[in-house]
């Protein structure tokens, strides 16, 4: 791996995944907590502590992201889905990961969290029809974005942070 910044590579979006595709990609939204939850699994503070490349955000601070980031998208869902072509509110993650809370919150409520966001999140997804896809929201920096491309960017979020962290443990033997 060369660019420890993208180690599933970079999001790549090409067309409307068909309804099979959708399914799996709902299935890895699914998973994402329990895959980042054994991510961190018996890692210790100083471990949680490490960044997991040289400039990069901690473990601790990757695991509060991930959250912060899929509640962000769940309501730009729930917008999209009762708004017509609402504007959402983009946020400065990097400001987000340094704040106390990230610091100071054990990793495990974070875990809780996503646990519980994506559960809602999935009953939402399975409950779309095939013209909901279609839906979109208004981004201030990247235009509009449909939902079929917010699926498929989320189902890459989580599965690339996830590696950011197995990827460490595999470099550092942990």
């Amino acid at each position: 791996m060369s660019d420890l910044r993208y180690p599933i590579g970079k999001f790549t979006y090409k067309d409307s995944p068909t309804p099979e595709e959708r399914v799996r990609l709902i299935q890895q939204i699914e998973q994402a907590p329990a895959n980042l939850r054994a991510a961190v699994s018996g890692l210790s503070q100083q471990q949680l502590d490490t960044p997991y490349r040289p400039e990069g955000w901690t473990v601790r601070q990757v695991a509060h992201h991930v959250p912060d980031s899929h509640l962000n998208a769940y309501v730009r869902f729930k917008l999209a889905l009762t708004e017509d072509e609402p504007t959402i509110k983009p946020y400065a993650e990097d400001r987000w990961a340094k704040l106390a809370d990230t610091q100071a919150t054990p990793v495990e409520v974070s875990l809780a969290l996503l646990e519980s966001l994506h559960d809602r999140w999935v009953r939402l997804l399975r409950s779309l029809e095939p013209q909901d896809w279609k839906r979109t929201f208004r981004h201030p920096e990247l235009g509009v974005v449909s939902l079929e491309k917010n699926l498929a960017l989320y189902a890459w979020h989580g599965r690339h942070h996830v590696a950011h962290i197995t990827s460490l443990r595999e470099r550092n033997g942990w």
